[in-house]
């Protein structure tokens, strides 16, 4: 590859930070000396770990992941983390991004004062009425209670910050001089004798560490050349979900400010959310069953907001009321895409020290807010496992052999439960059927279906945020509790609504899979006999 023509010898370094960059004629190898850098004959031992001979971490990509492992890494005095960022810089876009309890857990684990500064700018809406509404007759349809399983293990509240917030927090924290911009990975190569990775850039230049940590997104480089595929498109593994949607974030004076996070409005074949983001500000996303580029073939010649309160005429009023509010400008909408767990294949380079975190790895669909939680955890199991090593060896064999057996079945299982969470409220979900004024309403299967799944829905999301609070330290490969539970009232659920939803959110789609495939060989928690009266009355 032309990528690897330049030559690979010594390092360069420049304003007195590792810059890993491969120049040529570079007469000594570089030895550091605290902050500064000079050639040295001193003889070490190439492999040891120590303030002297620092373990080299690349990261591509400055996400939440990513930048949440580096300013972990950042602190440590033999490790010299470098995070390469395609933009050339970063503005104040992006909307707010949820952090749930786990995340914020992990978060306040590994930085107290990074999780300080986050509670500044933080909007909590766990310790709200959070649910799922009747689109049509705008009731309570169910409730998920985020509240108790968070004052139960005395974590904090799930909420919402800006995603410049968060980034901004998190730059003032890092070194000046780790976070790279203006130059993205494209690819690597692994040295076969001394097992250095060498990062191929966009711009033809080549970068040098001992890890590679391919934080990129989605349509990740490092994914594509680990796994020998295409980043995009027929054989990348990236799939389009079958739904678009829609989103606006505005100033909104909403009549339940303060008494309510978010709600989700069900009925058939679409759903709206709308969610407090705190300060006066609100979100909405209308997610729609569509096919691919529907945002350039499906016409809307008055607009977007026009179009959607056609989409959703006869629905809640206050869906109609936030449309009505928010300006053309304030809407963006975009097809929704992600990956089927990855629940075989590991996430390390059998070859060297190049592992995969977040959307590189477990890209997930929106519904749960779980997809940049489970990409903190991702840097949170890393960080454990590169910090404890003492040889540059022994941290490619933990990557290799720890890090995936950790992160995959859970992170696997949320996957499918974000997936299955859309599958079944717009292809199963209807009007819940009912009787009004002596009259039968919407007494077709769909609706049948929703009401009886009415009283199993808080059963299924208390089993749900239990698993998700429970596992944050991702101590055990499995939650063989979680599943089991999972497996009994997943499961009464897919019995009921399958055939509306279809073959696509069975078991696979559960994130079951990927727990029955290690339930065989990990030793069970709970007694052989228990049954099911026993594993529902122990949901808490």
């Amino acid at each position: 590859m032309r990528f690897f023509a330049a030559s690979l010898s010594l390092l360069t370094f420049r304003n007195d930070v590792c810059a890993f960059v491969s120049h040529p004629n570079t007469a000594y190898k570089p030895v550091f000396s605290g902050t500064r850098l000079h050639a040295s004959a001193v003889t070490m031992d190439k492999d040891s770990i120590s303030a002297e001979n620092k373990l080299r971490v690349i990261i591509a990509g400055a996400g939440v992941g990513g930048l949440a492992l580096a300013n972990s890494l950042d602190k440590l005095p033999h490790v010299e983390p470098i995070v390469l960022e395609r933009t050339d810089e970063f503005k104040r876009f992006g909307g707010p991004i949820q952090l749930a309890s786990n995340a914020l857990e992990v978060l306040r684990t590994m930085d107290a004062t990074v999780y300080d500064e986050i509670m500044k700018k933080f909007t909590f809406t766990g310790d709200k009425m959070n649910g799922i509404k009747d689109g049509i007759r705008d009731e309570w349809y169910a409730m998920f209670d985020l509240k108790t399983p968070a004052e139960q293990r005395n974590m904090p509240y799930t909420g919402v910050i800006e995603r410049p917030d968060l980034q901004e927090i998190y730059l003032k924290s890092i070194s000046s001089g780790v976070v790279r911009n203006g130059n993205g990975v494209a690819g690597y190569k692994i040295d076969e004798q001394t097992k250095e990775v060498h990062v191929a850039m966009e711009d033809g230049s080549t970068v040098i560490g001992d890890v590679l940590v391919g934080a990129d997104g989605i349509w990740s480089a490092v994914r594509a050349n680990m796994r020998d595929e295409p980043a995009r498109g027929d054989g990348s593994g990236v799939s389009y979900s079958g739904y678009t949607v829609f989103a606006g974030e505005l100033t909104y004076d909403s009549f339940d400010n303060g008494e309510v996070g978010y709600k989700v409005y069900i009925g058939p074949n679409q759903y709206f959310v709308i969610t407090d983001i705190g300060n006066g500000r609100y979100q909405w996303y209308a997610f729609l069953a569509r096919e691919p580029g529907s945002a350039e073939t499906e016409e809307k010649p008055d607009g977007n907001s026009l179009y959607l309160q056609n989409i959703f005429e006869g629905w809640s009023k206050d869906i109609h009321h936030i449309l009505k509010a928010t300006k053309e400008n304030e809407i963006e909408q975009r097809d929704l895409y992600d990956r089927p767990p990855t629940t075989f294949k590991s996430w390390a380079d059998e070859k060297g020290g190049v592992v995969l975190l977040g959307d590189a790895i477990h890209a997930m669909m929106p519904n749960l807010g779980q997809g940049g939680c489970q990409a903190i955890e991702d840097a949170f199991v890393l960080e454990q496992l590169i910090s404890g090593a003492k040889t540059k060896s022994e941290v490619v064999s933990k990557l290799q052999n720890n890090y995936t057996s950790r992160r995959r079945i859970r992170s696997a299982s949320v996957q499918g439960l974000s997936r299955f969470a859309s599958d079944i409220i717009i292809r199963g979900f209807d009007t819940p059927a009912k009787v009004v004024d002596g009259k039968f309403e919407n007494f077709n299967y769909a609706g049948i279906v929703t009401r009886v799944l009415q009283p199993i829905l808080p059963v299924f999301f208390t089993i749900q945020f239990n698993f998700l609070y429970d596992g944050w330290k991702n101590e055990w490969p499995i939650d063989v509790k979680a599943a089991l539970q999972f497996l009994t009232v997943g499961g009464l659920i897919l019995l009921l609504g399958g055939g509306l939803v279809g073959g696509e959110a069975g078991v696979g789609f559960l994130g079951l899979e990927a727990l029955l495939g290690d339930i065989a060989g990990t030793e069970a928690t709970l007694g052989a006999g228990e049954g099911v009266e026993e594993i529902i009355s122990n949901i808490s």
